[in-house]
């Protein structure tokens, strides 16, 4: 598998949407992991953490060419994230098409992330009960990913 470069923004295009895909799925892509990084605006730790939470995107990459990776303000995006009542920052959900492998917070540093997400973006079985509100915004998240597309 060859690697694969994460685009750079387009010139002139300014900041990217909260609900803004950072990566283009691969093309034939059958078996797409979603994963959301759910912070807030006025959070400063977010800010600090938002590149950590790009550049682990772009180094697994090259091992899941379908990870689509999404940053999302709980504020500017209060109807994606719907009854999913978000307490610490940052919070992570990392779902496949079938179920939610993993939602909850996480120290913001940068091995805890890419431990976290090796752990469950290669473990296709991976996956336990969620609260209604962290599955219905799973089904968000995918339908936003359809419709992006």
């Amino acid at each position: 598998m060859r690697a694969m470069k994460v685009p750079p923004p387009a010139p002139g295009r300014g900041p990217m949407r909260c609900s803004e895909p950072m990566n283009a799925p691969a093309p034939n892509s059958s078996a797409p992991l979603y994963v959301a990084c759910l912070c807030a605006g006025w959070c400063r730790t977010c800010d600090a953490y938002r590149p950590v939470f790009e550049q682990a995107v772009a180094a697994l990459r090259p091992e899941h060419p379908d990870l689509r990776a999404h940053w999302i303000d709980i504020e500017d995006q209060a109807d994606l994230v719907g009854e999913f009542d978000v307490e610490t920052f940052p919070t992570l959900v990392v779902a496949d098409k079938h179920r939610v492998r993993f939602a909850g917070p996480l120290t913001p540093q940068p091995e805890t992330l890419t431990r976290l997400l090796r752990a469950t973006l290669s473990d296709a079985g991976a996956g336990a009960a969620q609260p209604a509100a962290v599955s219905a915004f799973a089904e968000r998240l995918r339908a936003l990913n359809l419709n992006a597309g």
